[in-house]
């Protein structure tokens, strides 16, 4: 059985957030918890999933929604912990003028390519990333990329509600990872 750990973004994910409602659906899934969702840390955040990874019983599948997007990028250098890949929605653009400056410790996004399976999910009207960031971060980390249309931050204010179709994205990534 696949094991899944959430990855959340700066502020976490609230209870309209396709995370918070996919977990509500599967208790199961586990979320990754750095001491802070407010203030973000890159280290704090690089060892709360490093501790996530390592209490898993299999490689997991990591589900990581905007900040965390750049966090997997960073543990991925730190690593030699095993994953069976990575779902990323919503990569933010570290120089976009609304990315939090509370992050800034997270932007200088590492552009290896992964050493595991990846895809990134993709809006077309995403104010924290533009679509030419994603398919620039696509190639460097070697992921598939999926456009999902205009869905915003693909967040709980992009009125998604459980995100059936993003489910059905990860579903079918797991089944070929």
């Amino acid at each position: 059985m696949t094991e899944f750990i959430h990855l959340p973004g700066i502020g976490n994910s609230g209870n309209t957030h396709w995370q918070s409602l996919w977990e509500n659906a599967n208790p199961a899934i586990r979320r990754f918890a750095p001491t802070s969702w407010d203030q973000p840390d890159l280290s704090d955040w690089i060892e709360a999933l490093e501790q996530a990874v390592r209490r898993a019983k299999t490689p997991p599948v990591l589900v990581a929604h905007s900040l965390s997007c750049l966090l997997v990028a960073h543990w991925h250098q730190r690593t030699p912990l095993p994953i069976k890949g990575a779902f990323l929605a919503a990569v933010p653009d570290p120089l976009s003028p609304s990315f939090p400056a509370d992050a800034a410790g997270f932007a200088d996004v590492p552009q290896a390519q992964f050493g595991f399976r990846s895809l990134i999910v993709a809006s077309t009207s995403d104010p924290y990333g533009s679509l030419p960031y994603a398919e620039t971060r696509a190639k460097q980390w070697g992921s598939e990329l999926k456009i999902i249309g205009a869905a915003g931050h693909i967040n709980g204010q992009s009125d998604l509600g459980d995100w059936p179709e993003g489910l059905a994205l990860l579903m079918d990534f797991v089944s070929r990872a």
